[in-house]
């Protein structure tokens, strides 16, 4: 089992229910109960002041706010925050930055974020995007097996969209293995939270591939740079400024991604064709 990084923060563990049942009428006038997912408004406070408003699932509400503030570089890293606390009852997420010398930088604005990812701070993300050092095509490269066999394993993996629909998914993957999968009502939510779990564990990125089933535009591409992740997999399509970073960063995208066939996009040298 992973252990957290020496003075990771303590986290409460506020998981909630993902799917709940409603009854619908069908196309016959029948009526029958179907799952959908349980979509949350979760409020950040950073040391009493008011942050954003996240649109989650709830089912990892402390990791979605640690991936969240260190994707949209409010904090460095995070050892940063001394705790976050997720009280469900008031819809809030309370965040203690450690000492003033790590206050959580933030935006005098309020911003609400959407299932789309709307009210991130992209201009912040930009800013931040040169800084970010990525592995040698060399150290880092995909085989067009492994890349099925990823496939594979998150055809069978995705619990909610099966049974609800409505969701996304995103996974970190090493090689072959599946290392974290997360379902969320946003692609940047689920991305958010596995940048969370890798900041908690002190997880590097360079030998790491992302699945997606979003597309890849350029946030989302800045967002997996950002935690050191190379190579990118969706079942979606691309964006032209997801390819515009990623050629900057000399990162690897792969869309349409469905069974065994699969597109690169940009980054091909990364990809190792089996003989």
């Amino acid at each position: 089992m992973l252990q957290p990084i020496l003075n990771a923060p303590r986290l409460s563990a506020s998981c909630c229910e993902a799917m709940c049942q409603i009854e619908i009428t069908d196309e016959l006038g029948a009526h029958r109960a179907v799952l959908i997912p349980a979509e949350r408004a979760l409020t950040v406070f950073i040391d009493g002041r008011e942050l954003v408003t996240l649109m989650t699932l709830g089912a990892s509400p402390e990791l979605l706010v640690l991936g969240f503030l260190c994707n949209q570089r409010l904090i460095e890293f995070a050892g940063a925050i001394e705790a976050i606390s997720v009280d469900w009852n008031l819809a809030a997420a309370h965040v203690t930055s450690r000492r003033p010398a790590h206050r959580v930088a933030s935006d005098p604005q309020r911003i609400v974020a959407g299932g789309s990812g709307q009210g991130s701070i992209y201009a912040r993300m930009l800013a931040h995007v040169n800084a970010v050092k990525l592995p040698r095509i060399d150290e880092a490269r995909i085989r067009a097996s492994t890349l099925r066999q990823l496939l594979d394993t998150m055809r069978q993996q995705e619990g909610i969209y099966r049974r609800a629909r409505s969701v996304h998914s995103c996974a970190l993957f090493q090689g072959e293995t599946l290392l974290v999968s997360v379902e969320d009502v946003s692609r940047h939510n689920a991305l958010d939270t596995i940048s969370g779990w890798m900041a908690l564990h002190g997880i590097c990125g360079g030998d790491k591939i992302l699945f997606t089933t979003g597309r890849l535009t350029g946030e989302m591409v800045i967002k997996a740079a950002q935690s050191g992740v190379p190579i990118v997999v969706s079942r979606n399509g691309v964006s032209s400024m997801g390819i515009e970073v990623a050629e900057k960063l000399g990162m690897s995208l792969f869309g349409r991604a469905v069974g065994r066939r699969f597109q690169c996009f940009v980054g091909c040298q990364r990809l190792a064709l089996d003989d």
